[in-house]
């Protein structure tokens, strides 16, 4: 969302920036941005003024998108290995429990894009900001 933020004029956002800015250290933060341009939502610009940028408009990059670039175990389905003793128990909850919660979860994340976050941020900016008054 950083780079999403900061970019929109199309200049590249620096890591040092985005650690500044987000409290991580540069070396997580590059870890997490190898990922990210491997599942190709961000692409770097080498150089003097490079940094990373999205590769796509933001309303095309959805919350799930990003999870499942950085981990896709987290709205994978979740399926307990069933041993023969307890069988029909395992299977209820994934029936009952976790099959519907994955599938909840997946249509929200898939319903939610960089875009809504974005606004939601700079609606959040504008609604905090210390009213001015003049004498």
């Amino acid at each position: 969302m950083d780079i999403a933020l900061y970019a929109e004029e199309g200049k590249p956002v620096t890591v040092s920036s985005i650690s500044k800015r987000q409290n991580l250290s540069m070396k997580y933060l590059e870890q997490i941005l190898m990922v990210l341009r491997q599942a190709n939502l961000v692409r770097s610009l080498k150089g003097f003024k490079g940094g990373y940028v999205i590769t796509r408009p933001a309303e095309q990059i959805t919350l799930r998108t990003v999870i499942d670039a950085l981990d896709v175990t987290v709205l994978a389905d979740v399926n307990f290995q069933e041993a023969a003793d307890d069988a029909a128990l395992k299977g209820i909850v994934n029936h009952y429990l976790w099959n519907p919660m994955t599938s909840y979860l997946r249509k929200f994340c898939d319903s939610i894009t960089l875009y809504d976050l974005m606004e939601q941020y700079r609606s959040f900016l504008t609604d905090t900001e210390e009213p001015m008054y003049y004498i």
